[in-house]
């Protein structure tokens, strides 16, 4: 089981998601815990890292399989995310 870090950016991410996406969000998040590489999981291009969609938001993290952590480090509307 991987251990789950986020970046200090994640709590201003969350504060303008509604509380019911949020919960979705927290819930998948867990999941990757499980089982990082799993269906829907896709590596960014052009950045270190992974994403999975949640709804229209997606969650930008990176993997370190060596220590078993997954960084979270972007959760946003698919519109913002990249920018």
């Amino acid at each position: 089981m991987y251990e789950i870090f986020y970046d200090k950016r994640i709590y201003k991410d969350i504060k303008n998601i509604p509380s019911h996406i949020i919960k979705n969000i927290l819930k998948r998040i867990e999941e990757l815990a499980q089982t990082p590489k799993r269906k829907g999981v896709k590596k960014l291009i052009g950045i270190d890292g992974y994403r999975i969609q949640v709804g229209e938001y997606r969650i930008l993290f990176q993997i370190d399989h060596k220590e078993k952590i997954i960084k979270v480090f972007k959760i946003k509307h698919r519109k913002d995310v990249y920018r």
